[in-house]
């Protein structure tokens, strides 16, 4: 009856500790990347009475007789699996889903989330907001990111400037209407910009000279070139390219005219043109795509990859220590963190969105009902076993 009495109290404290852990994924139902945990037993060593006997060819064998301690704590295992993914509409959240998580950093440690409340503080470093740890990941280099090897603290200050790019590639698109008369010109602006940044339009006259020919030539008052375009008897270009100088500011000047878009149908003329060049332009704000590349939107027109955020994995993400504030950190079962892009990480990243918990509120109640009549049982246990107690006291009497 003594023995009832603590195996009744062994169900009581490891229910309670079930029920500890139920409690605290209940609490965390809204809390952004939480990973939901789960309370196992294991039975305690059992007391043996009498051992298992083999058949000796006079009597058969038996099974030992035993009787069970009670029970404990097994683990507290995290069920790593996705939460729903939540629209924000604050286009540096990042919602993570799959096998990876976020890397952070302060001056001396690195921590690991699925909770992407990111943004941008005053000095452009890019930061989880509640805590104001570094996002870990890649700087590009001239728009050019390499994943892979050691992260930094990504950093893109709005109101950086993009130097201006001199124009060295002009292209032409459309159509030379078939129909223009031997002779005559038609007449096209290219809009360059010099190694200044400063756009200058620079006129193109475009004068057949015989069918399936024209010669295109640069206004001599701004520019120098001069050159033959051919077409076949279908209309479509048979070549023909050249190249235009002038001075600016900065010095001599030359430009690659490609004109291998231009076709000559029986249409209206309709030519325009682009080229590689830009002013001058400063960063006004940034997208994130679903592989985690940062992307600069500045107010030329021009857009330039900043950085890409870098995705962790690890071989067994269950084993990571809860550290509070959703972050985690490297265990001796978790193993070593891997990190590269998110698509190499068997991940998906879903910007201006952010992963909820995935606690399920349903099976949570219904295990707390579990809890509860488990706990219940117990105290029925240590009450029935004391009752027993006081009935063999009472024999004396």
């Amino acid at each position: 009856m003594i023995r009832s009495l603590y195996t009744g109290e062994a169900g009581i404290k490891t229910h309670q500790t079930r029920m500890d852990v139920i409690g605290n994924n209940v609490a965390n139902v809204n809390t952004t990347g939480f990973k939901s945990g789960r309370g196992t037993f294991d039975d305690i060593l059992s007391q043996t009475l009498k051992g298992a006997t083999a058949s000796n060819g006079t009597l058969g064998s038996t099974n030992p007789t035993q009787i069970g301690l009670g029970v404990k704590l097994s683990a507290v295992d995290m069920m790593f699996r996705n939460g729903s993914i939540q629209s924000t509409g604050k286009n540096t959240d990042l919602a993570l889903s799959g096998d990876g998580l976020f890397a952070l950093k302060d001056a001396t440690r690195t921590y690991y989330t699925r909770n992407g409340d990111f943004g941008f503080d005053e000095a452009g470093n890019y930061v989880q907001n509640g805590t104001g740890l570094f996002v870990q990941g890649w700087m590009a280099t001239n728009g050019v990111v390499t994943p892979g090897g050691a992260t930094t603290n990504i950093n893109v200050q709005m109101g950086k400037v993009m130097p201006a790019k001199v124009t060295t590639e002009e292209y032409y698109h459309a159509n030379l209407d078939a129909s223009t008369p031997i002779g005559k010109t038609v007449d096209v602006s290219m809009n360059e910009y010099g190694a200044d940044g400063t756009l200058v339009s620079r006129p193109m006259h475009f004068t057949k000279t015989a069918n399936n020919s024209w010669t295109v030539t640069s206004d001599p008052s701004v520019s120098s070139g001069s050159w033959t375009i051919n077409f076949d008897e279908h209309g479509k270009f048979a070549g023909g390219s050249g190249l235009i100088s002038y001075t600016d500011g900065k010095g001599a000047q030359g430009v690659t005219v490609h004109m291998g878009d231009l076709t000559q149908y029986d249409s209206a003329t309709t030519l325009y043109t682009d080229s590689n060049g830009y002013a001058e332009g400063k960063l006004t704000s940034v997208n994130v795509s679903q592989s985690g590349i940062i992307t600069g939107n500045y107010d030329n027109g021009q857009h330039m990859v900043e950085a890409e955020v870098a995705v962790a994995r690890f071989s067994n993400p269950q084993g990571l220590t809860r550290k509070g504030r959703s972050l985690f950190t490297v265990s001796s079962n978790s193993g070593t963190p891997t990190y590269g892009a998110a698509k190499e990480q068997n991940s998906t990243i879903t910007p201006a969105a952010l992963e909820m918990s995935n606690v399920d509120i349903a099976n949570e109640f219904s295990d707390m009902i579990v809890t509860q009549r488990g706990f219940q049982s117990n105290s029925k246990v240590i009450t029935t076993s004391d009752e027993n107690l006081e009935t063999a006291i009472n024999l004396k009497r």
